[in-house]
């Protein structure tokens, strides 16, 4: 089950949810995305549709896409039912003016990094490695509370998830205006909300694994490394979300950890 907030009303959904609402619907023809439910596949619109109650002209893809693979939900394409690439965004360009790894002045609220988006990627990975969502925040309305939230077996993860800085405004209102700040130096102060947060998180709740999940970019990982001996002696740990989709983990003694699927295993890279 999951649970979530649209809209400013909240949620619950099960996948029994999304399978017993479909029984009888006959499936509309994909145009971009659908989901596989059993040996059919549906419009991710027309399943959330069914599934919630919310009328598809409140909602957009994402939010049902992120729902719906949270559930475990095969996503998959209109070219022949194909399964889906994750998150399939533009590869961000640099120009001679940016600093490497950051995004130049094109990015938008497009681009792979952002928050909503790097949270979308880890529940997708988290769904097919066998974790169950238990909840997590609608970001994009800025929803409070623990971003992520997931369970497998005895094991819990609290999970505090942040994008990294682009050069225009998410507000529709400023496109096209470019942000006075740079990048790199929003990118600490977000840096230092994420640990307050998850120190926050292993306060309240103790029993989970407090985790900073950030996508992999150059200043992160230079911020990281100022501070990764403290976050280990507070038991919190920092996933990496690549471009691609896959999680990493980064153990100070060790070096960095790719997180195996379903088993679990740790691969070094």
């Amino acid at each position: 089950m999951i649970q979530f907030t649209l809209n400013g009303a909240r949620y619950e959904l099960t996948a029994e949810d999304v399978r017993r609402r479909l029984r009888d619907a006959s499936p509309e023809p994909i145009q971009q995305y659908g989901i596989r439910v059993g040996s059919s596949a549906y419009p991710v619109k027309q399943a959330f549709e069914a599934a919630t109650g919310i009328p598809r002209s409140a909602f957009t893809t994402q939010p049902a896409r992120r729902h719906l693979a949270a559930l475990g939900f095969e996503l998959v394409s209109n070219a022949h039912q194909r399964p889906a690439a994750v998150m399939p965004e533009p590869r961000v360009r640099r120009s001679d003016l940016q600093a490497p790894g950051e995004p130049g002045p094109s990015s938008s609220t497009a681009d792979w990094h952002t928050e909503a988006q790097v949270q979308a990627m880890l529940v997708e990975y988290l769904v097919h490695d066998g974790w169950q969502i238990v909840s997590q925040a609608d970001t994009a309305r800025r929803e409070r509370g623990i971003d992520i939230v997931a369970a497998r077996k005895a094991d819990t993860v609290a999970i505090e998830v942040k994008g990294f800085p682009g050069r225009g405004y998410a507000d529709p209102r400023r496109k096209g205006e470019r942000k006075r700040a740079q990048p790199s130096t929003q990118a600490k102060g977000w840096y230092g909300r994420a640990v307050l947060a998850a120190m926050l998180t292993r306060t309240r709740m103790p029993q989970a694994r407090s985790v900073i999940a950030l996508p992999d970019f150059p200043r992160y990982r230079d911020l990281f490394r100022e501070t990764a001996e403290w976050l280990q002696r507070c038991s919190i740990e920092l996933w990496w979300v690549s471009k691609d989709g896959d999680v990493m983990r980064d153990n100070p003694r060790h070096g960095r950890f790719k997180i195996g699927l379903v088993s679990g295993v740790a691969v070094p890279v």
